[in-house]
């Protein structure tokens, strides 16, 4: 083997290890072998460990270890063979003497250990001398790895202010290299950049605070960290990383306005709620910890408001209250504004706050009248005369100029009706007499304006009371039924009254109650005053008499306590009732109806009886005559519906029936069955004077045309929709005299009717019914 053509190895030390089985194995075959220095006696091996570096390797094989025979007489009869893992082109045995060689590069961080096999043979028999023996080669670490920051780049967030050794964060490197031999994988942490301001702890890479640090000087921080393997001996390997610390914010900047006095105006027609103007206060600190609260200070806060806009921190300055020019033109307020959220760790700095100084101006402005009172109260007595005063209202020009004003009313039409304002000096007159009793209080609107300027309205409400004046005498508040009955005792409780006033009355309503003087001595009854406004009646005998005396009238005299004093006489009806001592007041009621009329109960019932029997033969002649009642136009109208048919062509005579179709006028609810025909004579007379009756303004025409045209809208029998009737009426009064016979003055006996036998034998039928009729009525 070319052992010169192998690549050079890398600095590192290889380790010949034993397979411990075997050991073992040796240990229970040999219980005499022990280890003495470095040299170990294994089942008849022997065999002791070499070390090399990678300069022993780089100009040719290096030598790791020897495996040996304790039966060797190193005469060159036995043979040493390697097997397992890399035998043969990793590892190479001398197979004289038992030298085993690495020839190529080996990676621990590839693969950290080889199993091989070794046995020894005798060259010329071919048998093994010693049985076959496992070891393992551990490869060991040498530093060829460089430290790597596997999270970088960093990026950390610390409060400003922070104080010193406060941690930021940690970093953290790793070394491909064995942590368990040497120093290869032992990191050593230092601080390229970031001095003063930052500290880094060397073994753990734990990044600290140095110093405090404001935000608002400067808020971001570019922190350069290296770590060195070989504990940073020289030779060592390294690696950087960048750390971007970040300061937080926190609130140790108070509020400051941007100017120590500010000027605004206000117009004194502004309303309330006007933004005047606006104040801005500025925070270094940025968030919740630049978030702040304005106030006013001192006596202008009930004229002006600010409040806060949270989104741009601004304090809005609103009016709170009119103002007036002609009173006020300037006003000086104070604004405070004050951090919302405090962190005490910095109160010691001074106080969260600021103040500042407004001057606002009122600007004049041409203003409405202005009333001296927004609400008037004034008093009037009812039924006071036309024009009485009622009182006077007051409004004035505010403006520099005084512009006269005029008043006037602008209310309902009722109410210009009851009052009335002079225009140049508001005052309020009545125009009629009040009554309390219809309305006790009157609202009214008084507009006052500017003569110069109409537009300058101003109003203001007067709410006139109408005083009560006692005008009205107290009474009864309802009729009262009184009963007694007839075995009622003296001194017994039949009634309590009361009394009402239509007037008020300011210390309440007092009546007092007694009876008339002309029915003091001779009264079956006394009034007893309960000193509450009711009054009790009572009888002053025992037993009452119907028959004697039916009614009793008891006169009720009842005062008010009023100014001055009113008196009515109210009169109570008593009714003496047929019962025992409980009144029955349904019976009593029917007893003095019966009374009233004069009746005992006998004659009413008879009364009552002959009214029924009027009544049902009343009903019984209504309905014969509805029954025997006709329609006075019923036989006018079938006479017209057989009799009267106009033909506009000539016919046939009677025998034709083909010439005109009667049917047509005719419809199944009209349809009669034939008649035989009786006194032609007079039935024609009869059907002439009716003739004579009707025309085309008669109701019965009318009529008759009506129920024509509704049985052809309804009959399905009636002719086609092309069809016309034709219903006329040739009137009355014509110059050219009727053909009919029917108008004649003549008589049945003296009209001859010979000529129809001349007309031929169409008409012969009619000849002869006439002839004959009038031989019979010869």
């Amino acid at each position: 083997m070319n052992f010169s053509a192998l690549i050079p190895l890398m600095a590192m030390l290889v380790q010949l290890w034993p397979y411990s089985l075997s050991m073992r194995n040796h240990s229970a075959q040999n219980p005499d072998l022990s280890f003495t220095g470095v040299r170990r006696v294994k089942r008849g091996w022997l065999w002791e460990p070499l070390f090399a570096t990678e300069e022993q390797v780089s100009l040719g094989p290096l030598y790791i270890g020897q495996l040996k025979s304790d039966l060797d007489k190193q005469d060159g009869n036995l043979e040493y063979i390697l097997t397992g893992e890399g035998a043969g082109s990793i590892f190479v045995i001398d197979e004289y003497n038992g030298k085993i060689y690495v020839t190529q590069k080996l990676d621990r961080e590839k693969k950290p250990f080889y199993s091989l096999k070794a046995k020894a043979i005798n060259r010329s028999t071919r048998l093994p001398v010693e049985p076959e023996s496992e070891f393992i080669i551990k490869v060991r670490d040498v530093n060829d790895h460089e430290p790597q920051f596997l999270d970088g780049p960093y990026v950390a967030t610390v409060p400003e202010m922070s104080p010193e050794g406060t941690s930021v964060i940690q970093v953290t490197a790793t070394d491909g290299d064995d942590p368990s031999y040497g120093n290869s994988a032992r990191l050593l942490y230092s601080l390229i950049q970031g001095q003063p301001y930052f500290s880094v702890e060397p073994k753990t890479g734990v990044i600290r605070m140095a110093s405090q640090m404001d935000r608002e000087t400067n808020d971001q921080y570019l922190v350069v960290i290296q770590a060195k393997d070989m504990v940073g001996q020289p030779g060592a390997f390294s690696a950087t990383a960048t750390v971007t610390i970040n300061l937080s914010d926190v609130n140790d900047n108070p509020p400051k306005f941007q100017q120590r006095l500010y000027h605004m105006s206000v117009s004194e027609e502004a309303p309330v709620g006007t933004t005047v103007g606006k104040v801005f206060a500025e925070d270094s600190d940025i968030g919740e910890n630049a978030a702040m609260n304005y106030s006013i200070e001192g006596d202008s806060s009930h004229v002006f408001d600010i409040i806060t806009n949270n989104e741009t921190q601004e304090g809005i300055i609103l009016l709170k209250k009119t103002v007036d020019y002609e009173s006020k033109r300037r006003y000086s307020i104070q604004a405070k504004v004050v951090n919302k959220y405090i962190d005490e760790r910095f109160l010691k700095e001074g106080p969260f706050e600021d103040k500042t100084i407004i001057k606002i101006n009122v600007e004049d402005a041409d203003e409405p009248p202005v009333f001296t009172s927004e609400n008037y109260v004034m008093e009037i007595d009812e039924g006071a005369m036309k024009g009485s005063l009622v009182g006077v209202v007051t409004a004035r020009d505010p403006d520099d100029d005084d512009s006269p004003v005029r008043y006037s009313i602008v209310q309902s039409v009722p109410l210009k009706r009851l009052f009335s304002i002079n225009e140049h000096n508001g005052t309020i007159i009545t125009t009629k007499p009040l009554d309390r009793e219809i309305a006790s209080w009157h609202n009214i609107t008084v507009t006052a304006t500017e003569t110069r300027n109409p537009e300058k309205i101003s109003e203001a409400n007067v709410y006139v009371q109408v005083l009560d004046v006692n005008e009205n005498a107290p009474e009864f508040p309802k009729y009262y039924e009184i009963f007694v009955c007839e075995n009622t005792i003296s001194g017994q409780l039949i009634k309590t009254v009361s009394a009402v006033d239509q007037d008020d009355s300011a210390e309440g309503h007092h009546f007092s109650f007694s009876l008339a003087p002309e029915a003091t001595n001779n009264s079956h009854f006394t009034v007893k005053d309960n000193q509450d406004n009711t009054a009790g009646i009572f009888t002053s005998k025992s037993g009452f008499r119907r028959q004697e005396q039916f009614f009793f009238y008891l006169p009720i005299l009842i005062q008010d306590n009023g100014t001055p004093r009113l008196t009515s006489t109210n009169t109570l009806t008593v009714t003496v009732c047929n019962c025992d001592t409980e009144v029955n007041t349904f019976y009593c009621r029917y007893g003095a109806f019966l009374h009233s009329l004069g009746l005992s109960t006998e004659a009413l019932v008879a009364v009552l009886a002959c009214i029924l029997i009027l009544l049902v033969f009343f009903l019984a002649i209504v309905t014969i005559r509805q029954q025997k009642k006709k329609s006075p136009f019923s036989e006018k109208m079938e006479e017209f519906r057989e009799n009267i048919v106009s033909y506009d062509d000539e016919g046939g005579g009677e025998e034709d029936t083909e010439a005109f179709d009667i049917s047509a006028l005719r419809t199944r609810t009209v349809m009669r069955t034939h008649k035989p025909r009786r006194k032609v004579t007079s039935e024609i007379h009869s059907l002439y004077r009716q003739s004579l009756q009707v025309g085309p303004d008669s109701a019965i025409f009318r009529q008759f045309i009506s129920e024509k045209l509704e049985e052809a809208n309804t009959d399905p029998t009636v002719p086609p929709y092309d069809s016309l009737q034709t219903y006329a009426f040739e009137g009355t009064g014509s110059l050219a005299g009727s053909l009919s016979s029917l108008g004649s003055n003549m008589s049945d006996a003296d009209q001859s009717y010979d000529y129809l036998a001349d007309w031929g034998p169409h008409f012969k039928q009619l000849a002869g019914m006439y002839t004959s009729h009038r031989s019979v009525g010869d």
